[in-house]
């Protein structure tokens, strides 16, 4: 359930009814209403909605916007709106309105009611497919892989918490040339540590976690793979080291907080021939031609700056061709939206993707893509590049070991993902009001504190509709009662606009709006009335924090 929305579709109503009657009248002549917009105005001077549907009449009407919000206004019936308090007309039309607090009175019933459902829509039968971090089972999870990991996740619990079947997905590149680079690696330093001189591939994964990778075969398998041929050795070592690299993978994300539904295999793309089969269907469609002995598609007919490469010269296909056909495989499944959250420097890869979807024949519009920004870690005002253990990258499980999981994610949420992140390993880890994970989770516990004192005096907390919640008449009240009922309409927004961090912005608004009145307005008190509608208004905040803090993937601790 979504007040904001209720209220707007009830006002929507109004305006239309006043325009029919406006019509009827002959004060105002049109042949249709045009598609407005009741919004929540950013200026509270301005309202508690706006609309903006006399200044898109203004043409067909052929009347300056002002004079026909103006006849709107006075045209509108107001019987059974108890709660409109004033309607005006302002700047080059706006129409703003003005409701009474006491509409708001009814959302603690309503919260109290749905609890952990408060914010949640009813299914909408749409099936979303989330892809994210399918980082290359070849080294560690980085600070890239971290931020994706808590973006994809918390994407896919507002989506769900919107009312879409979502399912997440982890793509595994478990094929192709990186592949085939991992295993000359692996056998290098295989042969290296049974003591034989062989060379390092000059582009070969240099990484220390590849040394213990061998080491661990080394010491479960001995010297058995040395006198074996080259290429089965290889096929061996890798075999071995991938399953143990996505164990790794599985086992860190979970202590991260994330549960995949499928990991997806590249590998069976081409067993199954699907790859092939895309790039003959492209062929027949003609968008594949043949040049230098290698098959392009034509993304330039999508937009792309240049056609890209799908069979190398030497026959075999490249990474591009292989997501081809993963896509299209995607929609084969029955989703209806599907979703990719990707590093910034795939950002070229969006139109030709798109464009592969169009060439055959799928919605592109079905596809959407989250580009997001570098990750810079900070420690006392210092970027910090090098891990500590192994002297390369700080890797994700060393991450969550410092600062936690709820540190970690909150932070790496909280900003639109298309700007650079800067994250402070200190500051992630202080136990104060200058951390924002703290501050959210310290309202939800200090809350919980107010409760057991209530309980340790002897107070019951009366919760639901006998309680008078008019009493609550101060601004801040208001203004905390306004924010609750914006719950529902947020987690709307970001759902369709794939913003997850709006969510994590609007539980430190509201903490914010806690802390202060917190810190001026005594909930415990003589005034037994005005005691239990506060003492509701508090639940409410709980409720509300550890609603959005879970769709973020973050605890709501009780005591701090």
């Amino acid at each position: 359930m979504n007040p904001i929305e209720e209220i707007k579709s009830a006002l929507r109503g109004v305006i239309i009814s006043s325009l029919h009657k406006a019509r009827a009248e002959q004060a105002l002549v049109f042949e249709e209403i045009p598609p407005f917009v009741i919004e929540v105005p950013r200026e509270k001077g301005h309202g508690d909605f706006a609309c903006n549907v006399a200044m898109l009449m203004a043409k067909s009407a052929r009347r300056k916007p002002r004079e026909i919000a103006a006849i709107i206004v006075d045209h509108l019936d107001r019987e059974g709106l108890d709660y409109l308090q004033q309607v005006e007309v302002a700047g080059a039309g706006f129409i703003n309105i003005f409701l009474h607090p006491q509409w708001l009175y009814n959302i603690p019933r309503l919260v109290l009611q749905m609890k952990e459902a408060y914010g949640s829509a009813p299914r909408n039968g749409k099936r979303v497919q989330v892809e994210f971090v399918s980082a290359n089972p070849t080294g560690n999870l980085h600070m890239g892989n971290a931020r994706g990991g808590a973006i994809g996740d918390s994407l896919a619990n507002v989506l769900h918490y919107a009312g879409y079947d979502v399912k997440r997905e982890f793509y595994i590149n478990d094929a192709g040339n990186q592949i085939e680079i991992f295993a000359e690696s692996l056998e290098a330093r295989y042969l290296q540590l049974s003591g034989q001189h062989v060379p390092f591939p000059e582009n070969g994964y240099a990484g220390q976690d590849v040394v213990d990778t061998v080491k661990g075969i080394l010491a479960r398998e001995g010297d058995r793979f040395l006198n074996m041929d080259s290429a089965q050795r290889r096929q061996l070592l890798v075999a071995m080291a991938l399953e143990e690299k996505l164990a790794y993978i599985r086992r860190t994300l979970e202590s991260f907080g994330i549960h995949y539904d499928v990991w997806y295999s590249e590998k069976t793309l081409h067993e199954s021939g699907q790859v092939n089969a895309v790039i003959e269907e492209l062929r027949q469609k003609g968008y594949i031609y043949e040049k230098e002995g290698a098959q392009w598609f034509k993304t330039t007919q999508f937009g792309d700056e240049k056609d890209e490469v799908v069979i190398r010269a030497n026959g075999l296909p490249t990474y591009f061709a292989a997501d081809i056909a993963y896509h299209k495989e995607k929609f084969q499944r029955g989703f209806d939206w599907v979703i990719d959250v990707w590093g910034a420097d795939h950002h070229g890869h969006v139109a030709r993707m798109k464009g592969a979807m169009t060439a055959l024949g799928l919605d592109p519009a079905g596809l959407d893509v989250i580009l997001m920004q570098l990750v810079r870690l900070y420690r006392g005002g210092q970027i910090v590049r090098m891990s500590k253990r192994t002297g390369t990258t700080v890797s994700l499980d060393e991450l969550i070991e410092e600062v936690g999981r709820d540190a970690a994610r909150f932070s790496f949420v909280m900003r639109n993902p298309d700007s650079h992140l800067d994250f402070d390993l200190e500051l992630a880890k202080q136990q104060s009001l200058e951390n924002p994970v703290y501050y959210v989770q310290y309202a939800h516990a200090r809350i919980c504190s107010i409760f057991r004192q209530a309980q340790a005096g002897g107070i019951q907390w009366h919760p639901g509709s006998e309680v008078d919640m008019s009493v609550l008449k101060a601004t801040e009240e208001i203004a905390i009662l306004r924010k609750v009922a914006e719950f529902p309409m947020e987690v709307e927004i970001s759902a369709k606009t794939l913003a997850p961090h709006r969510i994590a912005r609007y539980a430190l608004d509201l903490a914010g709006l806690f802390h202060s009145y917190y810190n001026h307005f005594r909930v415990l008190q003589d005034d037994l009335i005005l005691q239990q509608a506060r003492l509701n208004l508090m639940k409410v905040i709980q409720i509300v924090i550890a609603n959005a803090l879970a769709i973020i993937g973050v605890s709501a601790p009780e005591q701090m």
